[in-house]
């Protein structure tokens, strides 16, 4: 640098929500060069806790992390040097790393995690499945079968077969209702409930058929739980959203016409099975509203009466469940193809097949439809889940061979204004380092994260993947 020039300085005050990492109670404002961006800051950070092992950090400010330098940041929002400028740091996140994949004999449609951390563990007293090292995952699979791993990549349990009570066709969905109760449903129109038993050497591991829900005339895609009030919720390729009970007390007769046309779809696919003794049970409701085939439904996280649907037909609907009523309806321009509350911020995520996602306020009260759309992804965006860990962040699944890791404050400037970027992208690890295009052979069908496990998912490479980071999130306290 010439003689004479100096490099542009800035006030800057640092604090963090995070009191393992505080800063000394009276440190004040500190004066650092404009041309400070993460490392620089991080540095500094880690000089002034006196890390002897130097703490990787990232900044936030104003809720968005910082991904230039101090003095581009200040330009970019038209702020002067002369301003004091507020900075979080947080640890930064580390990325998911793999640690095992469960091999199928064909395509993974679906998984779940029962862990001490998952919503399934509810109330019942089953220590041996929720201690760390007793987690199960579940997975649904395209030769119609469940099955139960531990994770040493054990089968504990296998679904029953067709001539058993089992599905007749690819399954779609599958949950966890509890510590004992499983939920699937596939392309044969039936959603199955299971008694699942479990001991902690797994000696008598078992699947069996508690209850067969008949109602839908097509396609079951996919299934919400809520665990407390015995209630599911389906999504169909028939255009409806059904509400049923998981009890069979509480539960109709199944609705002779559904059962004929379930029962001739299996024999059509498969060879002729004997009549199954499951007690067959049908909807408490069949919402139609949908004029394209319904692709994924949840409850709302705060309110068990009310469900948000998406379809292809581009729409978010929200229900009423207790009257079976349609509250609102909210339009992109885009197919609709998976869903996630993100309840610390009053929005829900749409996957699209536009290969976005798209961050909906469902509120009546909201101004604007979008509140923000994450690009990253090079294909349909088919699932979601939401961190538990963090009321920031989420993980997709998509078409194009990849699970990404997205935090809302990671953004970056478009002509359309400010749009999410994915903080990791993790590949199929059955492709090695192969980039295959539009996700040839690794397509991601589904996609759970667990504050335990890790982020699962399930793919056309016949496999259930795990995978692993601390502070995704790298998140407040929510």
């Amino acid at each position: 640098m010439a003689a004479g020039v100096t490099t542009p300085q800035l006030r800057i005050q640092l604090s963090t929500p995070q009191p393992d990492i505080a800063l000394p109670d009276k440190t004040g404002p500190i004066l650092v060069n404009t041309s400070f961006r993460r490392y620089a800051l991080s540095s500094l950070v880690n000089v002034i806790l006196g890390n002897e092992i130097p703490v990787p950090f990232d900044f936030l400010i104003n809720g968005i992390f910082l991904r230039s330098s101090l003095g581009d940041y200040l330009t970019q929002h038209g702020i002067s040097s002369e301003t004091t400028l507020s900075l979080e740091y947080v640890k930064a996140a580390i990325p998911p790393v793999h640690l095992a994949s469960f091999e199928h004999d064909d395509w993974v449609s679906a998984v779940d995690v029962l862990s001490g951390t998952s919503v399934a563990r509810g109330r019942e007293n089953q220590a041996d499945v929720r201690q760390p090292g007793h987690e199960r995952i579940l997975s649904g699979s395209y030769d119609g079968l469940l099955r139960i791993w531990n994770m040493s990549s054990r089968v504990m349990a296998t679904s029953p077969g067709t001539a058993d009570g089992g599905h007749t066709s690819p399954i779609k969905a599958a949950r966890f209702i509890s510590p004992s109760q499983l939920l699937s449903s596939g392309t044969d129109r039936v959603i199955r409930v299971w008694k699942y038993q479990d001991t902690v050497d797994a000696s008598l591991a078992t699947i069996s058929p508690q209850i067969e829900l008949h109602g839908h005339e097509s396609s079951v895609d996919a299934l919400a739980v809520h665990q407390s009030s015995n209630r599911i919720l389906s999504a169909s390729a028939d255009h409806a959203v059904g509400i049923w009970s998981t009890r069979k007390s509480d539960a109709p007769t199944a609705p002779d016409s559904t059962l004929a046309a379930n029962a001739w779809k299996g024999i059509k696919r498969r060879k002729p099975a004997s009549p199954s003794s499951t007690p067959r049970r049908g909807p408490l409701a069949l919402l139609q509203s949908h004029t394209a085939p319904v692709s994924s439904v949840i409850f709302a996280p705060n309110d068990s009466t009310v469900a948000y649907s998406a379809s292809w037909d581009h729409s978010l609907k929200t229900w009423d469940l207790p009257t079976s009523s349609l509250i609102d309806t909210r339009s992109i321009s885009h197919s609709l193809l998976s869903l996630a509350a993100m309840p610390g911020l009053h929005l829900v995520a749409a996957g699209t097949s536009a290969r976005q996602i798209t961050l909906i306020d469902p509120r009546a009260s909201a101004t604007s439809i979008v509140a923000m759309t994450l690009k990253g992804h090079t294909n349909a965006v088919v699932d979601l889940a939401h961190d538990p860990s963090s009321m920031y962040a989420l993980a997709s699944g998509s078409h194009d061979g990849t699970c990404r890791v997205w935090d809302v404050r990671s953004t970056k400037a478009e002509k359309e204004g400010r749009v999410g970027q994915s903080m990791y992208s993790i590949g199929r690890e059955s492709a090695g380092r192969e980039s295959r295009a539009s996700g040839e052979g690794v397509k991601v069908f589904s996609v759970v994260w667990d504050a335990e496990v890790g982020i699962v998912s399930g793919g056309e490479d016949k496999r259930a993947q795990i995978n692993r980071g601390n502070d995704l999130g790298s998140a407040a306290p929510d």
